[in-house]
């Protein structure tokens, strides 16, 4: 089988006569769409400043501000021993303050609730009395006992704040974990301290019933 050979010139010049045609089109398409081209002109305007020289005659005729004369005070100063310091009468209008340093400065009130979790402190809050809860009729009765764990907030005073029940034995009015939370709100604390402050925190407290005691 024989090749043929093209020569690539042949080739070009049949796409010449296209991309004539096509030229001559789009020139034809943007002179119908923009006939008219406008051109503005920008005028630029120079202002000049002048500066007026103002002469020593015209400054004379402004007027100076004038000044105010300050008021004379004539103080008489007696020298010698003839003035009675008898009678001079002393004044006392603001009473001798004494500082007592054992005044406690009262800890700033805090919302119920508030406290993080998270609070660090080096002396943890302690019970000031004895944490006695009442059994209740029905759980002796049903001979029901064991152990209440709660979650307290105990504040910067020493008061007791929000009361969770973590662990709960037999919930409802009446029952244990109502009167572990009530033993709990009748005692104060001594309250947590960090750097030597009171501050307030959470404690986790277990609240024991036994029918043995």
């Amino acid at each position: 089988m024989e090749m043929q050979y093209i020569d690539w010139k042949d080739i070009a010049n049949s796409f010449y006569d296209k991309c004539l045609a096509l030229t001559i089109l789009l020139m034809l398409f943007t002179f119908i769409v923009f006939p008219n081209f406008e051109t503005k002109v920008i005028r630029v305007k120079e202002k000049v400043l002048e500066t007026i020289e103002i002469l020593d005659e015209i400054q004379e005729k402004i007027e100076q501000p004038q000044e105010v004369a300050k008021p004379i005070v004539n103080i008489e100063i007696v020298e010698g021993d003839d003035a009675d310091d008898e009678s001079i009468e002393e004044i006392v209008t603001i009473d001798k303050s004494i500082l007592v340093n054992e005044v406690a400065i009262a800890p700033p009130t805090q919302e119920i609730g508030t406290t993080s979790r998270f609070t660090i402190y080096e002396e943890q809050p302690v019970p000031i009395a004895h944490i006695a809860p009442e059994y209740p009729e029905f759980a002796k009765r049903s001979k029901i006992q064991g152990t209440v764990i709660l979650d307290i907030e105990i504040m910067a005073d020493g008061s007791v704040g929000a009361i969770e029940v973590k662990k709960s034995l037999l919930p409802g009015p009446g029952g244990l974990d109502e009167a572990a939370i009530a033993a709990v709100r009748k005692v104060r604390f001594q309250p947590a301290k960090n750097a030597g402050k009171p501050i307030a925190v959470w404690i986790t407290l277990p609240i024991n019933f036994s029918l043995s005691k």
